[in-house]
């Protein structure tokens, strides 16, 4: 089973100006990990369509304000790398690299300078950390250490995002029907997801 560009327009239609290149991608990638059924469809499309701003952003925005910086460290546990980036507000505010080191540094791999900017978010479901994109390189059979900007391209970014979803048994919670626990897989926790469920019911019935 294939998506076509009128139905993906129809679940995502701010993702018009890049649709043709995402089908294609997408077709692929579905096909390979096995997301193949409408239900599964339906709950891959609606995340990484949430995930990307529906298409439109393949690499992650770090360029925060003061103030964002302030009220998101303020709203995180005291623990939290973001608590811990309050103080420092004024010293990295739009400044994505100093950011990334910032929130990045010295975790998920990213053990050399400059490693929290190169393994940044990137791709459909932000791939994140230098050990993640060692995976997925990985199980790709691609060099995503070296060149982790190919996730910002359509083929590459699909194909990350369904590594992702078959490795971590999201065909299953979608067969199951435990789209919530697919979100918390995800992203962590539940940011977003009302738009990710009213983009799943969208997508369940333009396949179905």
């Amino acid at each position: 089973m294939a998506i076509t560009q009128q139905q993906l327009l129809q679940i995502l239609p701010q993702a018009r100006a890049v649709a043709g290149f995402f089908v294609p991608a997408l077709n692929t990638a579905m096909a390979r990990f096995k997301i193949n059924s409408p239900v599964r469809m339906a709950a891959f499309i609606a995340q990484v369509g949430h995930e990307s701003g529906q298409l439109t952003r393949m690499v992650e925005n770090l360029n925060y304000s003061a103030a964002r910086i302030v009220e998101l460290g303020n709203a995180s546990a005291p623990s939290t790398r973001w608590r811990s980036l309050v103080p420092q507000a004024k010293a990295i505010e739009r400044n994505p690299r100093a950011f990334a080191e910032a929130v990045y540094g010295g975790r998920m791999g990213n053990d050399k300078p400059g490693d929290g900017f190169k393994y940044r978010g990137r791709g459909l479901i932000q791939l994140t950390g230098a050990n993640n994109y060692h995976a997925a390189g990985a199980g790709l059979g691609l060099d995503l250490v070296n060149h982790p900007e190919l996730v910002e391209q359509p083929d590459t970014a699909a194909l990350v995002a369904g590594w992702f979803w078959q490795s971590n048994g999201l065909n299953e919670l979608a067969d199951s029907g435990q789209f919530a626990k697919i979100t918390r897989t995800i992203n962590g926790g539940l940011t977003g997801q009302a738009d990710r469920v009213a983009l799943r019911d969208l997508a369940a019935k333009v396949l179905a």
